[in-house]
């Protein structure tokens, strides 16, 4: 494996993340206490957590939340499940299973920057680029020609991270039973599900589609509890389970016991919490199309299809890098500029930036933001 290069958005939110006023491209909903979680909880989830024993727990996690996360799916058992230290471990050791040297993958652009430079460090990947022109549509033809001989894998995401895309079910379902037709792993990065704007744009789960298929998910994005660092794979060959588990014995051996619990808590909630996220996108995203409206010779603005992150373009004469920099410098407003999502697979925009829209606190960043236009205009 070759050196894995610097992950420009954590080295970006090393200096800014903390540091600026306001946090204007959160890729997480707004989160609760550990007191508005607990007031969740039933009483026998209460109980379990006040008296939680602090050691070692079992490596493919927690039985009774591995069944609590197993009823998300439709065709998923308990022993289908594993967790990990949130996605980011979850996708490392997924892909240092899946992939070797001679081997090949196809990963979608743009996306999280792991989701390439992983399989990157361990064979040989190809790029197929969403279609910013056409509503950042997947071609599923491209996929096609993309397959060689000796493809493992397909990793794709959505709801998209940074672009907010929901592709149809349809094509979905097709790619499900293309890369099962090829003897393909599909590696579905699943995080942002539960926050389609129309529900009827859900996708299925692709654990649900093709018993070769793995699906990612994470308590961070929808459930806003990153915090807890829970994430899982479901996938129902249970033979490629026993080799993730095998590998997790290199990095964390087990999940955090008190996560644990804190995770089976929001996922019984789970109609709860992702209600009350969904009502916050909904009541935010009428506030960002004002903003953008109000400012439409400077951007081109599309709401997401789900998720709560958006990737806007930006036709200022300076260039999205310069500005996204001198907004966070001189007014705290940080934004992700397109240089973080650049790819080495594919050409990728130039000219956008990725904005949350999933913080209670929405308003205040947006009258910074707003203030800054007006004052540079």
């Amino acid at each position: 494996m070759t050196r894995l290069p610097d992950f420009r958005l954590e080295a970006c939110f090393s200096r800014w993340e903390f540091t600026a006023r306001h946090h204007m491209t959160a890729s997480d909903m707004q989160t609760m206490t550990l007191s508005e979680l607990l007031a969740l909880a039933d009483d026998q989830d209460r109980v379990a957590f006040e008296n939680l024993s602090l050691g070692y727990t079992t490596t493919y996690g927690d039985p009774a939340l591995r069944e609590v996360i197993a009823q998300t799916y439709e065709r998923v058992d308990a022993a289908d499940v594993i967790c990990f230290a949130g996605a980011q471990e979850a996708l490392y050791v997924a892909m240092n299973v899946l992939l070797a040297a001679g081997d090949h993958a196809v990963v979608a652009t743009p996306n999280y920057q792991s989701a390439e430079t992983v399989p990157l460090a361990l064979c040989e990947v190809t790029g197929v680029a969403l279609d910013p022109n056409n509503d950042w549509s997947l071609d599923l033809d491209q996929i096609r020609a993309a397959i060689r001989p000796n493809t493992r894998v397909v990793s794709v995401n959505f709801p998209n991270n940074p672009t907010g895309k929901v592709i149809s079910t349809a094509d979905f379902t097709d790619l499900a039973r293309l890369c099962d037709e090829q003897g393909i792993r599909l590696f579905s990065d699943e995080a942002y599900r539960g926050l389609e704007r129309d529900p009827a744009r859900t996708l299925p789960q692709a654990a649900d589609l093709s018993h070769r298929a793995l699906s990612l998910n994470v308590t961070s994005k929808s459930l806003g509890l990153p915090g807890l660092r829970l994430g899982w794979i479901a996938c129902r060959d249970r033979g490629l389970l026993n080799r993730l588990e095998r590998a997790k014995h290199y990095t964390t051996i087990c999940s955090s016991a008190p996560s644990e619990v804190l995770a089976r808590i929001a996922l019984k909630a789970r109609t709860t919490i992702l209600d009350r996220n969904r009502a916050l996108i909904a009541r935010n995203t009428p506030l960002f199309d004002a903003f953008f409206a109000e400012f439409a010779e400077a951007f081109r603005w599309q709401a997401p299809d789900g998720g709560c992150v958006a990737y806007p373009r930006y036709d200022g004469p300076e260039g999205v890098e310069e500005f996204c920099a001198r907004l966070v410098e001189e007014a705290g407003v940080l934004l992700l500029p397109a240089s973080i999502y650049r790819s080495e697979l594919t050409a990728t925009p130039t000219d956008r930036f990725r904005i949350g829209i999933g913080r209670a606190n929405s308003e205040e960043g947006l009258a910074a933001f707003a203030q800054w236009m007006k004052a540079h205009r």
